[in-house]
């Protein structure tokens, strides 16, 4: 994983071709979480400080290859046009005579920013002809969407193969590449994973190559529930994956066979309806009643979880500990990011619906990195080679 990067690069007065990961929630055209801006704004400050005249390009939502006007990246070039200082110009198009017009015009120091990618069919596709008219733009291809790096589209993958020489790592992909390899080469031990979300079927792969790494695994969240059904635990009317009870007793076969720890919940939060409203009882893991549903971890099994936390060196987190989304089953969920952001070790969130917890919660600031790709993450953490790693030049 050893790729350039962009201050490998003289840039004064070059086209710099930018991919970033714009893929961020608006209400009625006005920017709502500005994340994945942020990350990207080290790469794009570096490149305008350097002199580069910067084109962006991203996706926004799933348009599924036709122009929908909801998501223009019209109302995301304005708000980074708020918050660099410099002058940011957006163009309604991806490629054709009025985008090369105006990169012809685009100075060192300026920002160009692209219509969404997915407007047009061909990105999804991977088409090489849609990539070369891309390549035309720039002297320079950067990558700083690890967010879509999982994606053989033709931004993330064909691109950088036609500009081989000329395409580097921009600072948010490099701090992913360093953190994933602290976790997948180097991991500093005791080594805890937590595992949490809706389903086994989402983390299989994941669980089995963490199980070679790992010293620790904790599992929470709607998973949990299927490894205790493979328990022989009565689970009421909670989420189970019926055909991965007995995948779910042979990877907690297999854990003890290699001497990780695999820790479940004891106690949970139930109720009888998935409603916000609804009253949380709580009870042993083993004692669910048939008309409750579990929708968080107990009291004693946080107990258990942060014991296991406080000797861990390094934790890797992806996946809530229960339906965080609703104050009365958000226990879990906080009992651990809480921890997890005063506790001595190294804290890597894998992504998605734990980073937006964390988020939520208001400990974003207190980890050492979140991941700005859930999908990308786990195949990452899966052992999987990236498409949009994999096509950046090697140093």
């Amino acid at each position: 994983m050893n790729k350039y990067l962009i201050h490998d690069f003289a840039v004064k007065d070059q086209k710099v071709l930018v991919r970033v990961d714009f893929n961020v929630p608006l209400n009625r055209g006005v920017v709502v979480d500005d994340t994945r801006i942020q990350a990207a704004l080290p790469t794009i400050k570096d490149l305008l400080n350097r002199g580069a005249a910067v084109i962006l390009m991203s996706h926004l939502g799933r348009p599924k290859g036709t122009v929908k006007p909801e998501f223009t990246l019209a109302p995301v070039a304005a708000y980074l046009g708020d918050i660099i200082d410099a002058p940011v110009r957006f163009i309604a198009h991806i490629i054709g005579p009025e985008v090369d017009q105006a990169v012809s015009e685009l100075k060192g120091g300026e920002v160009l920013m692209l219509e969404n990618l997915r407007f047009d069919p061909r990105e999804t596709q991977n088409d090489p002809e849609f990539a070369a008219e891309l390549a035309k733009l720039a002297d320079l291809y950067v990558n700083d969407a690890f967010g879509v790096s999982h994606r053989a589209h033709a931004s993330v993958e064909a691109l950088p193969r036609l500009m081989e020489g000329r395409n580097a790592a921009g600072y948010l992909l490099e701090k992913e590449i360093v953190y994933a390899n602290k976790i997948l080469k180097n991991p500093a031990r005791p080594f805890t994973a937590v595992l949490g979300g809706a389903k086994v079927s989402d983390k299989i792969t994941v669980i089995e190559s963490l199980l070679e790494k790992v010293d620790n695994l904790i599992i929470g969240g709607g998973m949990a529930n299927t490894f205790l059904k493979a328990m022989g635990y009565g689970v009421g009317k909670s989420l189970v994956e019926a055909d991965k009870v007995e995948l779910a007793h042979r990877l907690m076969v297999k854990a003890q066979g290699m001497g990780v720890g695999l820790f479940l919940p004891v106690d949970v939060v139930t109720a009888a309806e998935f409603l916000a409203t609804s009253t949380p009882h709580y009870y042993a893991a083993d004692a669910v009643p048939a008309e409750e549903m579990i929708l968080d971890i107990g009291p004693a099994t946080c107990e258990i979880f942060v014991a296991v936390l406080k000797e861990s060196k390094l934790v890797v987190w992806n996946g809530p500990m229960g339906v965080f989304e609703m104050p009365a089953f958000a226990s879990g969920t906080r009992t651990m990011a809480a921890y997890l952001a005063v506790c001595p070790a190294e804290v890597v969130v894998g992504g998605g619906d734990s980073a937006a917890a964390v988020k939520q919660l208001g400990y974003s600031e207190k980890m050492d990195h979140i991941s700005t790709g859930g999908g990308a993450f786990l195949e990452l953490m899966e052992g999987k080679i990236l498409p949009g790693l994999a096509a950046l030049t090697e140093k």
